[in-house]
């Protein structure tokens, strides 16, 4: 199937030629500067690349130099299914487990290196469950819509182009009981305001939008399932971020700054309220529009993507904690203690199990879907789809630790972190010799070094930054009551049951039930 080459549709900013090639970090960010200014932060506008930006871009940035680390380059990229042309992993689609294998360790792999979320797992998740629902779609509708087309010449685009994409699913939801078509204003959710020859006109908002700031495009996908007379709300479609009508209001999340004590890494992430202005989408790039069904069917499958990349993300901070863990322990002489021990394990436990049952859900993908009443049945163009209940097993056992992880960390770490000095007190010449001596908790570790670690170590428990990451961690791709009812909504409980009836002696095993999973 040959896919033409996608062009910018009319009315859309010009962009720069993209090459047939990974992109650079340089490039990337000189992409970002020919945006238009439509970022606010704190009553101004400011530029993709303002200073408070940076840590951010730094995190962006390494998905960039993965593709050239011969260490990483192997998980990092693939094969265009498109194309045939090496592209990175960030915008591809998974054709079969290895794939997903591949996108769950290039996660881990990646949040290790900068110490918490990557940041570009937002694109991924969301063109594989467009990819998925487009197709369904143009087939339910009998070929006479052309979603699939659009989303494939879209993806072209997006994946020659190297780009970065955020995905806008969570919509405001304003009186939170009320369904879309309750609601007192319709915009609470994002919906179809008017339909024209050449495209659609949407307004609404969309927020907690990771990266979008520091995005290329932005992929807009309905929050939750919707009823018959919910159409409008069943919209699916690709911006650029920085689209006439869009604006951002930011909000920014970066570590404490340092003069003196410098950090191996120095990473921070942005999150996006989107408003939808009465914003014109081109035809081209609308992959959904008044499929209601498939609506509900594109908000659980981003979930899932998404629920199933935190089996990378979530492992990887585990490997941050745990370490955080022993090292504090170290510090403070209480290594070889039953209580530290205990908490290490657990730490250990959480982490790893999170990671198997991600590895679990790569192993057993398919191009299936579970439908309420029919079970798993084929959805797609052949595409890859992770297996739902262990992704979201892994993703809500880690997700309920979150805080009691924190505890831990507060345990082991007793008050220190919560006052610890101030890195102007710290390198006060008459205040530096005392402090040293006053903070030194271990001799065999070189103060400054023990001064850097608790910094550190401050800066994912008690600081500005550490709360709006737990609450991300918690809450990220679905909080654990959303994962707790995709679980026992989709688990076959009818055939444990059958099991223990058996056992009992009521009722005979039917074949294949020993075997079923």
């Amino acid at each position: 199937m040959t896919i033409e080459a996608v062009k910018e549709p009319a009315g859309f900013q010009a962009r720069e030629q993209r090459r047939h090639s990974m992109r650079t970090r340089e490039q990337y960010i000189e992409g970002l500067r020919k945006m238009r200014k439509n970022l606010y932060y704190n009553g101004s506008r400011i530029d993709r690349d303002d200073e408070l930006q940076q840590p951010a871009l730094n995190v962006m940035g390494v998905t960039f130099d993965a593709v050239r680390d011969p260490e990483l380059k192997d998980l990092c990229t693939a094969t265009s299914h498109l194309t045939g042309q090496t592209i990175n992993r960030f915008c591809h689609i998974h054709q079969n487990p290895d794939d997903l294998h591949k996108k769950q360790n290039m996660t881990r792999a990646l949040c290790r290196k900068v110490g918490f979320c990557i940041q570009r797992c937002m694109g991924i998740d969301a063109v594989n469950a467009v990819n998925a629902v487009s197709f369904e779609a143009d087939r339910s509708n009998g070929g006479n819509t052309e979603y699939h087309k659009n989303f494939l010449k879209w993806l072209e685009y997006f994946q020659t182009g190297d780009l970065v994409g955020a995905c806008a699913q969570t919509d405001v939801k304003g009186e939170r009981l009320k369904r879309p078509i309750q609601q007192t204003d319709p915009d609470m959710y994002l919906h179809v305001v008017e339909k024209k020859s050449d495209g659609i006109v949407v307004r609404g908002c969309k927020l907690h939008i990771s990266e979008a700031s520091i995005a290329d495009e932005i992929m807009v996908i309905p929050t939750r399932a919707l009823g018959p007379d919910e159409k409008e709300y069943a919209v699916a479609f690709a911006i650029p971020a920085d689209h006439e009508g869009v604006k951002q209001v930011l909000s920014i999340h970066n570590f404490r700054g340092r003069k003196y004590y410098k950090k191996g890494f120095v990473g921070g992430y942005t999150d996006s309220y989107l408003i939808f202005d009465n914003v014109f989408v081109p035809w081209e790039r609308v992959f959904l529009c008044g499929e209601n069904d498939h609506g509900g069917v594109c908000a659980l499958l981003f979930a899932l993507f998404h629920r199933h990349s935190y089996s990378g993300c979530k492992p990887a901070i585990g490997d941050v904690l745990t370490g955080m863990a022993s090292l504090a322990a170290r510090h403070n002489g209480i290594r070889k203690t039953s209580h530290v021990r205990e908490m290490l394990s657990e730490f250990i436990k959480i982490t790893e199990l999170g990671y198997a049952a991600g590895y679990t859900a790569s192993a057993l993908g398919k191009p299936e879907v579970y439908i309420p009443g029919m079970g798993s049945v084929p959805y797609g163009p052949g595409s890859c789809i992770p297996n739902s209940i262990y992704a979201n097993v892994g993703r809500c056992l880690t997700g309920e630790a979150v805080f009691k992880e924190q505890e831990m960390l507060c345990s082991i770490a007793g008050g220190l972190p919560a006052t610890f000095p101030n890195e102007g007190d710290l390198t006060d010449p008459e205040l530096k010799p005392l402090l040293e001596k006053y903070l030194m908790r271990n001799p065999d570790v070189p103060i400054e070094d023990q001064i850097k670690f608790w910094m550190l170590y401050i800066d994912y428990s008690c600081s500005g930054f550490a709360g709006p990451m737990n609450y991300g961690n918690y809450h990220g791709g679905g909080s654990p009551i959303m994962e707790q009812i995709a679980i026992t909504s989709q688990y076959n409980i009818k055939l444990r049951e059958n099991i223990v009836n058996s056992i009992a002696g009521i009722e005979e095993l039917k074949a294949g039930t020993l075997t079923s999973l």
